[in-house]
């Protein structure tokens, strides 16, 4: 029964066939729009194998970095049981959702030349710091990462079934033994997905790259496609880089899913894991440690933002709440579309992964493709499709949904895909024994299993599709806005002052909507 090859059905075929079209159009379907439509075919210059080398490189070290200090995080937070303990697990996703500048705004606050650590410095004797090239970057890559990391890995932990530390307890297990027998095999199968994750985050980086990238020594490919389209308007150099960040993040994409080993853990009850573990008193004073440190690299920047935001809420423009009416409806259009061509791809992959397991694993590479493609791309290349039948300006928030969704995906299916196979693999199989079908299966034995992960990708889903720029400032006429794209404009207007407020808006309406979500995934799940 445990090898039992699970049914494919024309359902999961439909759906997750439905879900893998819509995702190869957007992805390789804009990029051969653009290619079409390029006049000469360019090779790669000098400055392009800078690009890539130097895209390569920040995105490894910073990658890197992450997930080593997330490791130590999500343990401490997993293992100790503290006041606030649940707000900072929630607060932990503002770095990541933030939008792009209004977080380097933030960074800058407290790293830059005129920030509160080059003042403390200055006040000493210091030099200031100049945090411009390949240290802003990584800087700020860490910055955005860290959270993601962290709430990936901290899955993990919260997936080891209670009876295993409680068994562990009464084995008398060390910490070292615990760590060896039950936290190695998962972190073997979660930190290789959350690395990859995070390495294609820092290498399809735009704002972080534009903003603190110092020039052309510190230029990533997704800047120079922008520069490609911008500037130059060389559709053929934007679509061979595009191309060439295809091939770099699919390459990733699959070293990691070959690498990736899934943790086998019997089945449990559901219960919440309580810990018997790391209480030595280095093991206390370390958790402390590491959560301080991260708090504190964190939430200063978003205090900053906070305290600058705070003034002008009260004289904003009338355009402001439009926007901000927008932005919502475009959030929860992209959250639940992403939360559906996830769950669909998930059901297919896991039906194909008993009986065609290459064709799943390429299926969930393919998963991934819209992380490696550019959102310039992307918008170009959906431009080009769509002008023919239709305005694409008069379709620019549906068209900001999809995208945005498209754009969410990976993060849904890697958050998903994994308690998906858990949740089969041990009540699946159960529920087939005892003829459970249809909706019945999905809701006593699956959903159960997977409304945590359901409710936390939804949540970041929706915060990501608040505040994207990119998308909706190619396709937005003049009298349709999003609160980014506001903001952007008072940026530009020189209204740093409104435009600060906007920030404050923006981010607590993309904290809310993040909480909703992932709040509702963890309520009590009750059968009637």
């Amino acid at each position: 029964m445990a090898n039992r090859t699970k049914p494919l059905r024309a359902f999961h075929i439909l759906t997750g066939g439905s879900a893998l079209l819509l995702l190869l159009l957007i992805t390789f379907g804009t990029v051969l729009a653009v290619w079409s439509r390029a006049s000469v075919q360019t090779g790669m210059g000098a400055s392009d194998w800078a690009a890539l080398r130097f895209t390569v490189w920040q995105g490894f070290v910073s990658a890197t970095i992450s997930v080593l200090v997330a490791i130590p995080a999500a343990r401490a937070l997993a293992r100790r049981r503290f006041p606030g303990r649940q707000i900072m697990v929630t607060l932990l996703g503002a770095p990541f959702i933030l939008p792009s500048i209004v977080a380097v705004l933030g960074i800058l606050a407290v790293w830059g030349r005129s920030g509160y650590i080059s003042e403390i410095l200055a006040g000493f004797g210091g030099s200031r710091l100049d945090i411009y090239g390949f240290t802003g970057v990584v800087l700020a890559h860490v910055f955005f990462n860290i959270p993601l990391a962290i709430r990936l890995i901290l899955q993990g932990w919260v997936s080891i079934p209670s009876e295993h530390f409680r068994l562990a307890a009464q084995l008398n297990m060390s910490s070292h033994d615990i760590h060896r027998q039950l936290e190695r095999p998962m972190l073997r199968a979660i930190v290789p997905g959350a690395f990859m994750l995070v390495f294609l985050l820092c290498i399809t980086s735009f704002a972080v790259a534009l903003a603190l990238g110092g020039g052309p020594k510190a230029t990533t490919l997704e800047v120079a496609i922008y520069q490609a389209l911008r500037f130059d308007f060389d559709l053929s150099k934007a679509a061979l880089l595009a191309l060439i960040q295809f091939g770099l993040c699919a390459g990733v994409a699959t070293v990691s899913i070959l690498v990736s080993s899934p943790a086998k853990f019997s089945v449990g009850l559901d219960r919440a894991p309580l810990r018997w573990d790391g209480r030595e008193w280095w093991n206390r004073l370390f958790d402390r440690v590491i959560l301080i440190a991260v708090a504190l690299f964190l939430f200063t920047p978003l205090i900053s933002i906070l305290v600058k935001g705070v003034p002008p809420l009260l004289r904003l423009p009338a355009q402001v709440w439009p926007a901000a009416s927008n932005s919502v409806i475009v959030a929860l259009g992209s959250s639940v579309l992403a939360i559906v061509l996830a769950l669909s791809l998930s059901f297919l992959i896991v039906r194909l992964s008993g009986r065609r397991r290459r064709t799943s694993q390429a299926m969930e590479a393919l998963g991934f493709l819209t992380l490696a493609a550019s959102p310039f791309v992307i918008g170009t290349g959906l431009f080009i499709l769509i002008n023919p039948f239709a305005d694409p300006f008069a379709l620019a928030l549906p068209v900001t949904a999809l995208i945005n969704a498209a754009m969410s995906l990976p993060f849904a299916l890697r958050i998903i895909l994994p308690a998906l196979v858990r949740a089969e693999g041990h009540y699946g199989r159960l529920a087939d024994s005892i003829g459970m079908r249809g909706f019945s299966r999905f809701q006593l034995a699956i959903w159960p299993r997977i409304k945590r992960q359901v409710g936390f990708a939804a949540g970041l889903s929706a915060a990501l599709s608040m505040g994207d720029l990119g998308v909706i400032a190619l396709f937005a006429p003049p009298d349709i806005s999003t609160l980014p794209l506001t903001m952007y404009r008072l940026m530009a207007a020189y209204q740093l002052e409104a435009a600060g407020g906007v920030a404050l808006v923006l981010v607590s309406l993309s904290l809310f909507l993040f909480w909703l979500f992932d709040r509702g995934g963890r309520l009590e799940h009750h059968i009637r």
